[in-house]
């Protein structure tokens, strides 16, 4: 008898504490192949999370309009998705969302969370130990971004990538909840302000 998982609406969130990295890394090979599961290690704590389909659409939507901005403006990049981002021995993670802007490089120049179950700004120091340069947080309607600056990172109100500085976070966030009822009249708004 074979059983078949349904995608939940909720995310489904398990957290572990007093981890090695041994051990952490032993895990993570025990779900390779798994889709829909994403894994992270800090400080001896593995998290795993099975985003739910709500936070999948919320995902799925940015990295449209983020591309979609890029695109437009014709700025190279490299959509990196959810792959693992790692610092040996000290931290894992798989963001929502990640980009490379400028061509492919090891770690991407920016980590979006999209925010139901976990995490928020605690997520941060696994990013700060990655040396991730900007991340942003999608948690109940509104954008939060940070920037790494030295040891730390800096809560802003605009993105710190110069080929981001452009982008209208309002305008970004009216269209995700706008795409939530209406995605096409979301992109038509999207794509024509930008092209102003």
């Amino acid at each position: 008898m074979t059983h078949t998982l349904e995608k939940s609406a909720i995310d489904q969130y398990l957290v572990y504490h007093g981890l090695t990295w041994e051990k952490f890394k032993l895990i993570q090979s025990g779900f390779a192949g798994a889709s829909g599961v994403r894994l992270f290690y800090y400080d001896g704590t593995l998290e795993i999370l099975m985003p739910g389909r709500e936070h999948e659409i919320f995902s799925r939507l940015i990295c449209y309009f983020v591309m979609t901005f890029f695109l437009e403006k014709g700025i190279e990049f490299e959509p990196t998705g959810s792959m693992t981002q790692e610092a040996p021995d000290v931290a894992s993670a798989q963001a929502d969302e990640s980009f490379c802007i400028g061509g492919a490089k090891p770690t991407p120049d920016l980590s979006i969370e999209v925010v139901f179950t976990s995490g928020g700004a605690s997520k941060l120091a696994r990013y700060q130990a990655l040396r991730v340069p900007e991340v942003w947080f999608w948690e109940d309607g509104v954008f939060t971004l940070y920037h790494l600056r030295g040891d730390r990172y800096d809560l802003i109100q605009q993105s710190e990538i110069p080929e981001l500085q452009d982008l209208d976070l309002a305008l970004l966030t009216r269209c995700v909840l706008l795409a939530q009822t209406d995605k096409a009249e979301a992109v038509r708004v999207f794509r024509r302000e930008i092209q102003k």
